[in-house]
């Protein structure tokens, strides 16, 4: 019998009793795939159901390969593919940041290939495409990996594939190691990249003049990766905003233990207040803010603030001087005139980069980007503290984003939100202290709905590889009915948005709509909400237990869903 010393050591190197455990959970498969011990390749069929957007006329121009492919028609599975390829060569990448589940679609794509065909893994994303850095993925790596979190298998990057030089990177990655296929399992920027790889790649890279196959996997913990019935969240947002609602809602415990302090807790969420919301739709704060709403409002941040103020004030006179504020990370590009100056800012930075980069004094950078500023922006630039100003200033993301989870913004909130305290009641107290959740949330072993939905995409994604695809994103419907594989035509998504100062293709960013089952339903209790304690502990997900099954809050409310419970299989 081993001591306990060689017990423990038994535990290192991804083996905790935990992890050993979740690597036998089982996983249901959506029906179309048959057995879940032995999942089959299904094909594909148009259905007849055609996506475009605004800007379809000059991505037909752009993308005109895989436009007249596609159709730009949606598919759905069609029965099992008895005639699937073999000797299938293909690639899979993760791009952009983690997100729990990840290692459960490269699970799926290699227990579909089967042995007939064979799966490489990408290291270091997009990067690593580029560099020809892959290895051949084994049945053992599998069992390995299975229901794990994060990305640590491949691990990732935010290189964005663009220019000629890297294509003709790419091609040469695919000719040196005869790919077929290449899967990007990303978010919108990242199947963005998808579509315009396809669009490269279809035709002409092998020696018999044809083309390497791209099929994307949809992922972003922010959910703002969403198109209606077809794609009703992106894998790694249960597990994240699960994981967030545990610590909100201790934090909640907290509050009402100790009944002196403010938590002001910013959630990740960059372009969207989807994982705000749902924490909020999962905890029930005092106060959760809604970007979207605020916009959609024309709220200015001393309306914001005056209003969390007064319900700081109001639960002080009812005897409660603590309570929990919600924020998204991007919620200060949400507010207009804050918008308006960091668009203009945005500009100016891109197109005055060489003289800004010679600057090394922060007061300095701000001076010379404040004089390119109309005189408004100029000033309101001025007035925010250097602690937010030297954040606005930082290099954007490798998509030319504002990096907003560098943003203090819930410092911010509290700076403004104890002096305006003082001016409505200078007799409430107002201690307080802040929490970014963030990375927390990313990397956590998938809950079983994670777990099992991507599972089901990888079964999806290798399908429509085996059935001769490219350009799709892959997909699973009905989560409540069963789950059905379907495929998402990349360039049907696509839109033309200003980034880097001028125009690119990009799938446009689903965001928080007014009139959804999910905000309705948090505006309706969200005064009431304020006014007492009505706060809820979910506790920790669980893997076994009376949660295990359940879906996020407010998918299952902007679904139509009659209960919180998922069924795939």
């Amino acid at each position: 019998m081993s001591t306990l010393a060689e017990q423990i050591v038994q535990t290192e190197a991804h083996r905790s009793i935990f992890e050993t455990a979740v690597r036998q959970l089982p996983l249901p498969v959506c029906a179309a795939f048959g057995a879940p011990a032995q999942p089959q390749p299904v094909s594909f069929q148009n259905s007849g159901r055609a996506l475009s957007t605004k800007d379809s006329d000059a991505v037909q121009k752009q993308f005109p390969l895989s436009v007249a492919a596609s159709g730009n028609l949606v598919l759905t599975s069609s029965g099992p593919n008895s005639g699937a390829s073999q000797g299938k060569r293909v690639a899979v990448l993760f791009s952009g940041g983690p997100a729990a589940g990840g290692h459960n679609v490269v699970c799926g794509l290699k227990r579909i290939l089967g042995a007939g065909n064979t799966l490489f893994g990408v290291k270091a994303g997009p990067k690593g495409l580029l560099k020809g850095n892959l290895f051949e993925i084994t049945d053992a790596n599998i069992d390995f990996i299975i229901n794990t979190g994060g990305f640590d298998f491949l691990g990732s990057d935010r290189t964005k594939i663009k220019s000629d030089e890297q294509f003709a990177q790419v091609r040469e990655t695919c000719i040196k190691h005869n790919l077929d296929a290449i899967v990007v399992v990303g978010g919108d920027d990242s199947n963005t990249n998808a579509a315009v790889l396809a669009e490269s790649l279809f035709t002409g890279v092998k020696a018999d003049g044809s083309g390497v196959q791209v099929i994307g996997v949809p992922k972003t913990i922010d959910g703002d990766l969403q198109i209606g019935d077809l794609l009703s969240i992106s894998f790694g947002f249960d597990t994240a905003t699960r994981i967030y609602s545990e610590m909100v809602g201790n934090i909640l415990q907290d509050t009402s233990s100790s009944l002196k302090y403010w938590h002001f807790v910013k959630l990740m969420g960059r372009s969207a207040s989807h994982v705000a919301l749902e924490v909020a739709l999962q905890t029930k704060p005092a106060i959760a803010l809604i970007s979207e709403e605020i916009a959609a409002k024309k709220q200015s941040l001393a309306s914001i603030i005056d209003h969390i103020a007064q319900v700081v004030v109001n639960r002080s006179h009812q005897g409660m001087n603590y309570g929990v504020l919600l924020a998204p990370e991007g919620l200060i590009e949400f507010i207009p005139e804050m918008n308006a100056m960091i668009a203009e800012l945005n500009d100016a930075l891109a197109h005055h980069a060489a003289a800004f980069a010679e600057l090394t004094d922060n007061d300095a950078k701000a001076v010379f980007i404040g004089s390119k500023l109309s005189a408004d922006n100029a000033a309101l630039l001025e007035s925010l503290p250097h602690y937010i100003v030297n954040m606005l200033l930082a290099d954007r993301d490798s998509h030319g984003n504002l990096q907003v989870s560098l943003i203090p913004t819930e410092q911010l909130l509290i700076d403004m939100t104890k002096q305006r305290v003082k001016e409505i009641d200078p007799k409430v107290p107002f201690a307080a202290h802040s929490h970014f959740l963030g990375y927390e949330g990313r990397c956590g072993a998938p809950t079983l709905f994670d777990a099992a939905y991507t599972y089901n995409l990888g079964l999806t994604a290798g399908s429509l590889i085996l059935d001769g695809r490219t350009g799709y994103m892959a997909t699973v419907t009905g989560l409540t009915t069963g789950g059905m594989p379907q495929a998402i035509p990349l360039a049907g998504l696509l839109n033309i948005e200003r980034r880097h100062g001028k125009d690119e293709f990009v799938i446009e960013k689903a965001l928080v709509k007014m009139d959804s089952p999910a905000m309705q339903f948090f505006v309706s209790r969200r005064d009431a909400w304020a006014a007492s304690d009505l706060f809820a502990s979910p506790g920790p997900r669980q893997f076994w237990g009376p949660t295990t099954h359940q879906l996020p809050i407010s998918v299952a409310l902007n679904s139509g869903a009659t209960s919180l419970m998922f069924n795939i299989g």
